[in-house]
């Protein structure tokens, strides 16, 4: 690992590794040499996206968000990173996955449902769909004041599909799922143990949580706070982390209960909350990891870009997209995925093989 710069109330200085690291109000910890590979994928397998963990056995779960027949698959690693076993998902595009109960939930893009799979899979074990995630539509137009008191209307399109993205369980083993397209929370009670397909409710509808900007998802990561009366949901065409006051018990929150948590995270993508409270936001266009304080302040930037590999994998991060602690570390997926038309002029398009990183963590 390489050298971490720690920057205090105005002084800098160099120490190895982050032990005796703490995170306060007043700090900020900077290491561009934090990411090492912890797993590459196999050839042909492409743009791992969504990634959580069974936090006693340590093994990884990681699918995958590409397009065509026979493509996406759902990947299950050892506490080291050795391929314990592959599920093909028929070519259907996988997002957010999340680990409960020995299963591991998933959000398929492409047939808009959560479904789940045991956690010790094997090519051949059955899915099961838990909920169809509904169609409501673009959340109504938003209007953003501009520097010289004018304003301007955003008017948000819907293509009729439900585009479920990330999830998080509650510690009641309720499941919230963001809608990246249509500008929405749901919520499924009870999620491991409902009768399926589960019922889906709204949570919020807002135009907070669609984008106009790029890349084109909207309402994507999501983070409980410790208490679980928050709700921080990235926005990461509007590069924004937002902050839900989940205190009402009644289905849907106004608009007003959602506000901006902080701003300026380039393309902000997954969430997850540290074990000491820091918020990391995977910022998928400035190929960091992002900690955010509880005022929403940077106090720690993890990781960087440092090129192509002689095999084809990216050295660092290359579009992280998600990520999960396990202990003391993170593991991050590196999604790098061309966003643009091939012209050569995106360092994605030299990918050749796909990776898991791992970060140790500095004390949060």
């Amino acid at each position: 690992m390489g050298k971490l710069l720690y920057v205090a109330c105005g002084a800098a200085w160099l120490v190895a590794g982050f032990t005796n690291v703490a995170l306060a109000d007043s700090d900020r910890v900077i290491d561009r040499d934090a990411v090492q590979r912890f797993a590459t994928l196999p050839d042909g397998v492409r743009y791992p996206e969504g990634i959580t963990a069974d936090p006693d056995s340590g093994e990884i779960y990681a699918g995958t968000f590409d397009f065509g027949p026979n493509k996406n698959k759902l990947l299950r690693f050892s506490r080291h990173g050795q391929l314990l076993a592959m599920r093909d998902f028929d070519g259907q595009p996988l997002l957010g996955l999340e680990f409960r109960y020995g299963k591991v939930y998933i959000a398929n893009f492409g047939l808009s449902a959560i479904q789940r799979i045991k956690g010790d899979f094997s090519p051949n074990t059955t899915v099961e769909v838990v909920a169809v995630m509904p169609v409501i539509g673009a959340p109504g137009p938003r209007t953003e004041g501009n520097p010289d008191g004018s304003t301007d209307t955003i008017t948000f399109g819907s293509n009729g599909k439900s585009a479920p993205n990330a999830m998080v369980f509650d510690r009641d083993g309720n499941l919230y799922v963001s809608d990246s397209f249509q500008g929405a929370i749901f919520l499924i009670r009870n999620a491991a143990h409902c009768t399926t397909p589960c019922v889906v409710e709204t949570v919020i509808h807002s135009p907070l949580l669609a984008t106009a900007g790029f890349p084109p998802f909207g309402a994507n990561g999501l983070a409980l706070n410790r208490s679980e009366t928050a709700l921080f949901i990235a926005n990461t065409g509007d590069d924004r982390v937002l902050k839900l006051d989940l205190a009402s018990a009644k289905l849907p929150l106004p608009d007003a209960a959602l506000t901006v948590f902080t701003e300026s995270i380039n393309g902000a993508d997954g969430l997850t909350r540290g074990k000491r409270g820091i918020l990391w936001v995977a910022a998928n266009q400035g190929d960091e990891i992002v900690g955010l304080n509880g005022n929403g302040r940077v106090v720690a930037r993890l990781g960087d870009f440092k090129g192509i590999r002689a095999d084809g994998t990216p050295d660092g991060l290359l579009f992280p997209a998600s990520m999960v602690i396990v202990g003391d570390d993170m593991f991050v997926t590196n999604l790098a995925l061309p966003l643009t038309s091939a012209t050569g002029d995106e360092p994605e398009e030299d990918v050749t093989r796909w990776t898991i990183s791992r970060i140790r963590l500095p004390q949060d």
